[in-house]
């Protein structure tokens, strides 16, 4: 994986007479190794990033809210770029509209050659010629004060996971296999959502999280719930201020677990309480998880919340 460059403080920008802005975006993370540019890989990153560069005739780099990983969705991402102010202005060319309103077409066509010459490089045969293209919407775009971070500003993270379950007795939609995770045995939705209502709050998720050099696993976890939808499928949502590596799949894995009666609540309550990383958990499959949501807090905030994020948490223990 390739790091990220650092984002510029809010000061640097009027410095170097950069414009912030935010991209709102939504991709099939089924086409794509990931968001993180990766040598050898398509992904989301990787084709965004040469799409920015077409525009604006220059290394163009993303600040994201939330990395995915190879398979996840994204129903809304939100991104952060800093742009030459004098290349930002020339973006409408004799449109006569603002540069906000004519990135979003501009950067769909620049995306869609981009997507094009993926497609030709992975060998995608005729008749699925497209699809790849169709893969990454562009929402909206817009100017943002210099303190504005697509990660650091978010004051929250919401994700969806889709299972069908039953599958097996109850026979199956074929283009479920594409969206959700099929599990054979029927779940008791009672007792997942009454054991996630235990995972809830400011807690130390080592035995569900995939550690990171430098990086806690503490996280605030505000809700998960689980309810059928009319078309039979299973519908998690999972909220919190930021997820560690493999969190949200890990969760819901565990938490399929004890719906299915392979695991017990105490057990659940066990990993919580003493957090651990090791073998006894398992990864639910990407396909079924898709980030719905980002939220900000009020402008004047924007710094106040990015450093708060940046710092490194610790729980309070009694003496």
């Amino acid at each position: 994986m390739v790091d990220e460059p650092r984002a510029a403080e809010a000061g640097e920008n009027e410095a170097l007479g950069k414009q912030r802005v935010r991209i709102d975006i939504a991709y099939d993370g089924a086409a794509f190794a990931g968001w993180a540019k990766q040598p050898g890989l398509v992904t989301v990153q990787g084709v965004l990033e040469a799409a920015l560069e077409m525009l604006f005739r220059e290394p163009t780099y993303t600040t994201v809210a939330g990395r995915t990983d190879a398979g996840v969705h994204a129903l809304h991402q939100v991104i952060h770029i800093d742009v030459p102010v004098d290349r930002w202005e020339k973006i409408p060319g004799h449109s006569g509209r603002q540069p906000a309103e004519s990135l979003p077409r501009k950067l769909r066509g620049a995306l869609s050659r981009q997507l094009a010459q993926a497609e030709r490089e992975l060998g995608i045969p005729k008749r699925l010629e497209g699809m790849l293209q169709k893969a990454i919407s562009i929402y909206s775009a817009a100017e943002m004060p210099a303190t504005f971070d697509a990660r650091f500003s978010a004051l929250g993270r919401s994700y969806r996971y889709l299972i069908e379950d039953d599958f097996l007795e109850t026979g199956s939609n074929p283009l479920n296999r594409h969206i959700a995770w099929q599990v054979d045995r029927r779940l008791d939705l009672e007792l997942m959502n009454r054991a996630a209502g235990e995972l809830l709050g400011l807690r130390d998720f080592l035995s569900f999280c995939k550690p990171r050099e430098g990086s806690t696993t503490i996280r605030d976890l505000r809700t998960v719930s689980f309810a059928r939808r009319s078309d039979g499928l299973i519908e998690a949502t999972i909220e919190a201020d930021a997820f560690c590596h493999n969190m949200v799949r890990t969760l819901i894995a565990s938490l399929v677990m004890v719906g299915e009666g392979s695991k017990t609540l105490d057990w659940l309550r066990g990993r919580i309480e003493h957090p651990v990383r090791d073998s006894q958990v398992r990864l639910a499959p990407p396909r079924g998880l898709a980030l719905s949501r980002i939220t900000y807090p009020h402008e004047e905030l924007y710094a106040v919340q990015a450093a708060q994020a940046r710092a490194v948490r610790t729980l309070k223990t009694e003496n």
